[in-house]
């Protein structure tokens, strides 16, 4: 049970605090408070990129080159979303003195969330917090208590579009040239996932999608150690996504299980993400040798994939074909600690996907101050529910080989940011080391082997083998 010690402290602070029980009390803003009560929900949150988002080497060395470059202009632009309880309270302008604010102003917190009052944009952090001692949360009916009050909000009702609305508001960028840079909730609103209810246009629809559905699953369950609180549905406070911890935080004993509990989260949402088909036939327009042809479609993000800082981001395709015990063919084919990026460079059958981004001069930029424009190859997610399958929300790209080929294998890989950027920030205090923490996921459904005896004949010419992730990978060839 809670430890009555710490509440004892709390209530007296409660009371302290004066006539109105529902002011703000500092001591909301420490997630360690929040753990007594919620203790499932602070081990999982401990373990998120939520949590570790102002202690992201990565982050702290971008802002502070950003902030070099610009003179300061960047201001809190990076902040306000990695850290935006102390740009709310004025303890940070700029992200620079966050290592001398304690835990509690760090990161995206309980209190963030669980405070917003209102969300008055699409990016960028536009959310105003209430800044009092009521903790909102999709229960109608909370359990008084003497740590704080509670109301419902639909800001973090997962089954309503608002809820969308509030992640979003940080999963969304525009930088200063105007460019929007990251658009994961702008794919999402544009998609059919994000189709309302027609009945209740707050709510999500038949085949809608909250952020929450897929980055917070959770379990049936009491959501508070507590006296006389009810089962409920208990939401999964991981957060997964595809970026992964780089260093021991919050502290070397705990720090590698979160990050093997990070990472086994990602792996189970990235597993049925993507669709892949392959299909071995003879040349479209005759010859001789063998055509390869991978379709890939964008099965289960309710976004585009991959999604979010996407000028980082580096998914491809590594593909091998055998004739005998023979390679006829290979692309793609990078191990975990070589650069995805050098290889493409060699390579000009990898299949890559990212954005490229580019400054006002024209030349390719990774730091997204400088980006005025980009070009984007990433896999969309249909606008509408009919549309799913239609052709035009599927890639195809085709390799061809001079002879027979006995066998073929093919599957994806993804890396949340490229090894190129460590040297470029290593000056401003990133670690070139931590590179060989990045990971490269592999999504469990996109790996697929053709032979002659495991294929099927279709009408797309050629005997072809789909992931188990497809709905119907040959669908598309009649549709659209």
């Amino acid at each position: 049970m809670i430890r009555q010690s710490v509440l004892a402290a709390l209530t007296l602070a409660a009371c302290e605090a004066g006539p109105d029980p529902g002011g703000f009390r500092e001591e909301l803003l420490d997630p360690d408070n929040c753990k007594e009560c919620h203790p499932e929900h602070h081990r999982q949150w401990l373990g998120s990129m939520h949590a570790y988002a102002a202690e992201d080497p990565v982050f702290l060395a971008m802002n502070a080159r950003g902030q070099r470059e610009t003179g300061g202009a960047l201001g809190d632009f990076c902040v306000r979303c990695h850290a935006p309880v102390a740009v709310a309270l004025g303890k940070t302008t700029d992200g620079l003195n966050l290592d001398e604010l304690p835990p509690a102003y760090k990161g995206v917190t309980c209190y963030f969330c669980h405070n917003m009052a209102t969300v008055d944009g699409m990016h960028n952090n536009p959310i105003t917090l209430a800044m009092d001692g009521i903790m909102r949360a999709e229960v109608s009916d909370p359990i008084a208590n003497e740590f704080h009050l509670a109301e419902y909000s639909d800001l973090v009702d997962a089954q309503t579009l608002k809820s969308s609305a509030a992640c979003g508001s940080c999963h969304d960028i525009v930088n200063g040239n105007d460019v929007h840079l990251e658009r994961t909730f702008a794919e999402w609103r544009d998609s059919f996932y994000s189709d309302p209810d027609p009945d209740n246009p707050q709510l999500k629809a038949l085949y809608g999608n909250t952020c929450s559905t897929c980055h917070m699953y959770g379990k049936t369950s009491p959501i508070a150690d507590y006296d006389g609180v009810p089962t409920r549905r208990l939401y999964d406070h991981g957060f997964p996504g595809i970026d992964l911890s780089l260093t021991d935080f919050p502290d070397a004993e705990l720090g590698p299980a979160l990050r093997e509990e990070q990472r086994a989260a990602i792996d189970d949402l990235l597993a049925p993400s993507v669709c892949v088909g392959l299909c071995v036939r003879p040349p479209e327009n005759g010859g001789d040798g063998t055509d390869i042809v991978v379709w890939l479609h964008n099965e289960a993000s309710g976004h585009f994939w991959p999604s979010g800082a996407t000028q980082d981001r580096r998914a491809w395709v590594e593909l091998q074909a055998f004739s005998g015990d023979q390679i006829a063919l290979a692309s793609g084919v990078v191990d975990d600690q070589s650069s995805i990026d050098a290889a493409a460079a060699e390579d000009p059958t990898l299949w890559l996907f990212r954005d490229i981004t580019y400054d006002a001069a024209g030349d390719r930029t990774s730091l997204f101050w400088e980006v005025a424009d980009y070009e984007s190859n990433l896999l969309v997610v249909a606008k509408e529910a009919g549309a799913k399958y239609d052709k035009a929300t599927w890639d195809e790209r085709i390799w061809h080989v001079d002879g027979p080929i006995d066998r073929v294998s093919v599957r994806m890989k993804i890396r949340p940011i490229p090894f190129e950027l460590f040297d470029e920030l290593e000056a401003d205090g990133l670690d070139p080391a931590l590179r060989t923490m990045v990971p490269t996921f592999v999504p469990a459904g996109t790996v697929i082997e053709w032979t002659p005896e495991t294929a099927e004949m279709t009408d797309l010419e050629g005997p072809c083998v789909k992931s188990a992730t497809c709905f119907d990978v040959i669908s598309m060839s009649d549709a659209g």
